[in-house]
């Protein structure tokens, strides 16, 4: 199938952006989650808003204490270091097994982020990380914590009027520990169960578990699950009562691998 007809605009700004959006235009930037949907006529938008030449969209600006990444910054950049310190290191490693590289040339981490597919890679990583989302709407910026920034299945906390416009994260100090798994059944193909684990000095650790067909576990303090990941792990996945058996498992091997590896 092909689209069905729509018209095409592309703001040069954000005030622009945002009055398309209140006009009722659908905004993309890579279109590699929004593309297959039109094809499919999952979506059928009357205005696309071309999002990828908004100032600072994909702009990544290292701060003292923190870094900002644009909501246009593709995976591919990501993949290839532009994102500094070990924070950019913990997002290449991630970023990397994205799909393709084809793929990863065009799709962004906001347009990832803000889709919101249960099983996406930066919907399992990023609420592990004590930042936020930038909102942009009428009104000015809003944070969002990252936890809370999605909310269900292709749902977030963004408002109607509201737009993506970054993701902060905080420079991470030494003595940092990460650990994340995924299983796919073939190269490429979204994960049929995924997990990260992200441990700050002084801090409680932070888990995510995620591709669970609902919105992703957050667990704020993940201290009994790095002490003893096999048993806290199936403790934590018999809670969620996933409807299959072989969903469990995989979600409790996710788990307990992820915490292994950040312990």
């Amino acid at each position: 199938m092909k689209p069905a007809p729509f018209d095409y605009t592309r703001p040069r700004d954000w005030s622009a952006a945002l009055a398309a959006l209140a006009a009722g235009a659908r905004p993309t930037a890579g279109g590699q989650s929004l593309g297959p949907m039109l094809n499919l006529r999952l979506a059928m938008p009357e205005t696309i808003a071309d999002l990828r030449h908004l100032p600072g969209f994909g702009v990544i600006d290292q701060q003292r204490d923190c870094v900002r990444i644009g909501a246009g910054t593709t995976h591919a950049r990501i993949e290839d270091g532009a994102v500094p310190g070990q924070v950019g290191a913990i997002l290449a490693r991630i970023a990397r097994n994205i799909a393709y590289r084809a793929v990863r040339n065009r799709g962004t981490l906001g347009g990832s982020l803000s889709h919101a597919d249960p099983a996406a890679d930066w919907v399992t990583v990023l609420p592990a990380f004590p930042g936020h989302a930038i909102a942009l709407g009428p009104e000015g910026e809003r944070r969002i914590p990252l936890g809370c920034f999605v909310t269900g299945v292709f749902a977030v906390a963004l408002q109607e009027t509201e737009l993506l416009q970054a993701v902060e994260l905080p420079m991470l100090p030494e003595g940092t520990r990460f650990g994340h798994w995924k299983f796919c059944r073939k190269p490429g193909e979204f994960s049929k169960a995924s997990a990260c684990v992200l441990a700050l000095p002084g801090s409680a650790p932070r888990a995510v578990l995620a591709a669970l067909d609902q919105r992703p576990l957050v667990i704020d303090d993940a201290a009994a699950l790095l002490a003893a990941p096999e048993a806290e792990a199936a403790r934590i996945v018999e809670g969620l009562r996933l409807a299959d058996p072989w969903r469990e498992a995989l979600a409790r091997v996710a788990l307990r691998n992820a915490a292994q590896e950040a312990a």
